[in-house]
């Protein structure tokens, strides 16, 4: 199934989570080793939703705030170097809004 194309991507995620340093699940070096750093953000926020417009979302899990999505996928960054990732989405049961919600780097595919 496709995401609705209203599907948020917030800019917050990716500029003050996503390509940050973190202390415990840090995506910041996977991303950066495609290019995607905080100097170009958007790039990020692109690739994004293009993964959104094109990949094919699979419910993984549901609770009681919404169901969850995985679409896996390479995001090909600013280096052209493409990065596999699995990418969490979730449509809220009460607004019925969809929204992303992580990334996870798959490491060993590096594409």
């Amino acid at each position: 199934m496709k995401l609705p194309p209203d599907t948020v991507i917030a800019p917050e995620k990716v500029i003050d989570y996503l390509l940050v340093r973190q202390s415990r699940s840090d995506k910041s070096a996977f991303l950066a080793s495609g290019g995607y750093t905080l100097a170009n953000p958007q790039a990020l926020l692109v690739s994004l939703g293009a993964l959104r417009d094109h990949g094919d979302a699979v419910p993984v899990d549901e609770n009681k705030f919404g169901r969850y999505h995985e679409i896996v996928g390479v995001l090909t960054g600013p280096l052209g170097i493409g990065l596999r990732v699995r990418t969490i989405w979730m449509t809220e049961h009460l607004s019925g809004s969809t929204r992303f919600i992580t990334l996870i780097p798959i490491e060993t595919g590096r594409a």
